[in-house]
């Protein structure tokens, strides 16, 4: 559905909600229920006065004509999208305390910017530069949270520090990078999956493009799973986000997704081999800021070591409920990898060489998900006194 087909819809009360840039969900439900996501407050409920079931119904019957759909008992889900909302309805027959709408925002604008993510505690400086540095050292980045926590946001703001010489390729089965759009004078092609092209068509086009970078919106089906695979495995760079309970957990995540009898051991070493980093991202609201928070909470690098071929994670970053935060330099695979790339980067951004580093007992590992494996990885790390050069006593855990 294209801007100028959406142009004729109507939207009435719900306007103000629209215009509002600290808005990114808007859900009507349970006969008159209307609730709010934003920015800085997280969510909340909110009364306009006229906006009912009969409104709602009004607009999805405006969005069906528009779109030469039918919205009834026997076609009760109706989904519309443009260049920067999605609408999505069900039928009353279908959601029996009254007709359901959720309106998602996706502005074509980037919301982060540096001086925002640390002045808001969202990120530390050097953990900010430390990012960065990866992306212009082209390493493969993936991004998990909960939904609503701000992965995508982050993943665009990172994909807004990319070279501009890099050519870029967004697949999405729902538009919300907008690359494309941000961006106009610079070589992005912005594809979409749809019933005729799928990930592995698109994949396929994807690769005689010749791009740098591939930017998958988010990594929810086995398909997915492949295109991330098949993408760092012949050399592009990619982008993306994942649901994860914390970043250690990525490759197992993917693994659950991946629906298959492939031998675990094997994938998991795979994606600890091409997929640099992970970095998890927590959304809540902050009684220390009186306010919705995002905040990166884990950081880790994936590696496989060179001495006995084992996944493993090196926690390069934790912050815990207390705020209690814990650094790690990363390994010589990272320091290495980006030097590879013609970054060189200080093998101790983290914590200067020669001194002491004081490790807290840690959860780290990959979470028990929906295969019969149990992958729950539960290594106390006990305080020590240590070099911090000396990474085979960092916080590492294998896998």
């Amino acid at each position: 559905m294209d801007n100028v087909v959406f142009s004729q819809i109507d939207f009435g009360l719900f306007m103000p909600l629209l215009e509002n840039d600290d808005i990114t969900d808007i859900s009507y439900s349970n006969g008159g229920q209307l609730w709010v996501k934003t920015l800085s407050k997280g969510v909340y409920p909110v009364k306009i006065e006229g906006i009912n079931n009969e409104v709602v119904e009004k607009l999805a019957f405006q969005c069906s004509n528009v779109m030469g759909k039918t919205f009834n008992m026997a076609h009760p889900l109706l989904d519309a999208e443009s260049a920067e909302l999605r609408l999505n309805f069900v039928h009353d027959s279908i959601a029996t305390n009254g007709i359901a709408l959720l309106i998602r925002k996706t502005p074509a604008m980037i919301r982060l910017n540096k001086d925002k993510l640390v002045k808001e505690d969202y990120v530390s400086l050097k953990l900010h530069d430390f990012l960065i540095t990866c992306v212009s050292g082209h390493c493969n980045i993936l991004v998990s949270g909960e939904t609503g926590s701000g992965k995508t946001e982050f993943i665009k703001y990172l994909a807004s520090n990319i070279k501009e010489d890099e050519k870029i390729i967004t697949i999405e089965d729902t538009l919300e990078l907008h690359l494309d759009k941000i961006y106009p004078n610079r070589d992005i092609v912005a594809m979409k999956t749809n019933n005729i092209a799928s990930y592995s068509d698109v994949l396929v086009a994807c690769m005689r493009q010749n791009p740098r970078w591939i930017l998958l919106s988010e990594v929810r089906s086995a398909e997915a799973v492949l295109a991330v695979r098949n993408s760092i495995s012949s050399g592009h760079n990619i982008l993306s986000t994942i649901h994860s309970d914390k970043a250690s957990s990525i490759p197992m995540r993917l693994y659950s997704l991946l629906e298959s009898s492939q031998d675990i051991d094997q994938f998991v070493a795979s994606m600890h081999r091409y997929i640099q980093l992970g970095v998890h991202i927590k959304g809540f609201f902050s009684k220390k800021y009186n306010r919705f928070q995002r905040e990166i909470t884990q950081v880790v690098e994936f590696y496989v070591d060179d001495t006995d071929n084992k996944a493993k994670v090196n926690v390069l970053y934790s912050r815990d409920l207390m705020d209690n935060e814990v650094y790690n330099n990363p390994t010589s695979h990272l320091i290495d990898y980006l030097a590879s790339q013609g970054v060189m980067m200080q093998d101790d951004p983290f914590i200067p060489k020669g001194s002491e580093l004081k490790s807290t007992d840690s959860d780290i590992g990959t979470s028990e998900l929906d295969s019969n494996v149990n992958t729950t990885v539960n290594e106390p790390v006990n305080t020590v006194n240590q070099s911090v050069n000396d990474n085979s006593k960092l916080e590492i855990v294998e896998i």
